[in-house]
């Protein structure tokens, strides 16, 4: 379980680094608004801890953005803004959770775990939709117009990535860690070998979509702008 940490008290911030991993999770740290947003986007990160009070980008901004590019991380705010009208703007702009520093570290486990017993955001809802196709994970298949497919529950995990992400280019770094896991031991090529799996069952539905290899960076989901 990897948590990301924007926090631009330095202190604070390691401090947290140090109790969550004491508690078992990975943990990595960033102070910068719009270095977060970026490393939000890659979607890398099971929870992010979001401060509000941030240089170069606050955070309710990097919260409005994340969502607006339906990025479906959970978000929790620790900020020392506690107001009432403070903590219904983060949550009506798209938080999970408010905590206001400051607080007791076992109060923040103890919200993380309340997260993490809740299915993610994506999951037991309606079929992924993109283009000409959908992908129903309940059943892992794949369909376009009157054809359809099986797929395993890894090609599923990775194409619904994709899916909630079109046109977006994703470094292979975040595809590795998203779809086997931060410290998994698994090499390059098996990501090659699962995007080459799942070219091959956008083809045998007849599917206009295509996935598109950036050299040296990653993969990026191409739907026509006629579909």
């Amino acid at each position: 379980m990897r948590i990301l940490i924007i926090e631009d008290d330095r202190s604070l911030a390691e401090t947290l680094r140090f109790q969550l991993e004491h508690n078992n999770f990975k943990a990595d740290v960033c102070h910068d608004g719009e270095e977060d947003l970026y490393l939000i986007e890659q979607q890398a990160h099971d929870i992010v801890l979001l401060d509000r009070m941030l240089p170069s980008l606050d955070g309710i901004s990097v919260l409005k953005i994340a969502r607006e590019k339906n990025i479906p991380t959970p978000i929790i705010f620790v900020t020392a803004l506690g107001a009432l009208n403070d903590k219904i703007a983060g949550l009506d702009c798209g938080a999970d959770d408010y905590l206001v520093k400051p607080f007791d570290f076992e109060e923040l486990l103890a919200r993380i775990r309340s997260i993490l017993r809740r299915p993610p955001r994506w999951e037991g809802q309606k079929p992924l939709k993109v283009g000409d196709i959908s992908y129903d994970s309940q059943q892992n298949k794949l369909f376009c117009g009157s054809l359809s497919c099986s797929l395993s529950a890894r090609e599923g995990a990775l194409l619904a990535f994709f899916l909630r992400n079109p046109g977006q280019t994703i470094p292979r770094a975040s595809l590795l860690s998203k779809i086997w896991g931060p410290d998994a031991a698994v090499e390059d090529g098996n990501l090659d070998n699962y995007v080459y799996f799942l070219r091959r069952r956008l083809k045998s539905v007849n599917s206009s979509l295509q996935l598109k290899t950036v050299r040296g960076v990653g993969y990026f989901l191409e739907v026509p702008p006629y579909v």
